[in-house]
């Protein structure tokens, strides 16, 4: 899995001590401008790294002589003048290998998580009443909680994606859901008698494997320790058990310059 930026991944579990409930898994590590190591090489740029008085809660980065852009994330695309400064297009990696117990995957932008834990999002989309409906239901309990904690804030973009990992092909379909098409009322919410849409879809084929007690696991345990020990600040992290962080550089396609063809 490859990120960028300050969305994030996080895996929907069943808890392996037999209760039936749901653990969250953290996959992916928000690449903010406060992460240590991404503080660390934008300020050897020569960027800057801090928060607005009216948000403290929320660092930037900062040209050197101008307070501007303020950009909330380490690594993006597109972000020109902040590229000799420290932010990077770069991706890092993360592995994770599936069990039998793995059940969905949340894609959300930081909007959600903004509101909303780990666990909070994966009971959400456990609780939904269909598949068709659990990002729709993800993006308008963020939207309350929004209204909630900061009722004079505009509500932030809430972008979710639910990843099923069992492979069924019925109308109980991956969903995707913003808040372009999310009603705002507070009493919105899902109608389990709804008529489901059907749609054609594409057959997926996949092997789940287990890693239990493997050799593999033992190592995946290894490197993840490293990752967590440099960033014990954030309580977060601790939901990165289990994954591989891989810090490699990607070689993207150089275009030179060529005369256009009339």
């Amino acid at each position: 899995m490859a990120n960028i930026g300050d969305s994030r991944a996080v895996l929907g579990s069943r808890d392996s001590g037999g209760g039936g409930g749901m653990v969250a898994v953290q996959l992916t590590v928000d690449l903010k401008p406060d992460v240590p190591s991404e503080a660390e090489r934008i300020k050897k740029c020569r960027g800057r790294v801090f928060a607005l008085q009216d948000e403290p809660e929320v660092p930037r980065v900062w040209l050197l002589f101008d307070d501007a852009p303020g950009l909330a994330m380490a690594r993006a695309f597109g972000d020109f003048c902040l590229k000799d400064y420290g932010v990077i297009s770069v991706p890092e990696f993360f592995h994770w290998s599936l069990t039998e117990k793995d059940q969905f995957v949340i894609l959300a932008s930081d909007g959600v998580w903004d509101v909303l834990s780990n666990q909070e999002a994966v009971d959400i989309v456990a609780s939904s009443p269909s598949r068709s409906k659990a990002a729709k239901s993800l993006v308008e309990a963020a939207a309350r909680e929004w209204k909630t904690k900061y009722p004079t804030s505009k509500i932030d973009d809430c972008a979710v994606v639910c990843l099923y990992l069992d492979g069924k092909m019925d109308h109980e379909r991956d969903s995707t859901a913003s808040m372009d098409n999310i009603s705002l009322d507070e009493g919105s919410v899902a109608d389990p008698n709804e008529a489901q849409e059907q749609e054609p879809a594409l057959t997926r084929n996949f092997t789940v494997r287990t890693v239990a007690g493997s050799a593999h696991e033992k190592a995946l345990s290894g490197a993840v320790d490293a990752v967590v020990a440099g960033a014990a600040h954030d309580q977060n992290w601790s939901g990165l058990d289990g994954v591989t962080r891989v810090n490699s550089l990607v070689q993207l396609p150089r275009f030179s310059e060529e005369k256009a063809i009339g």
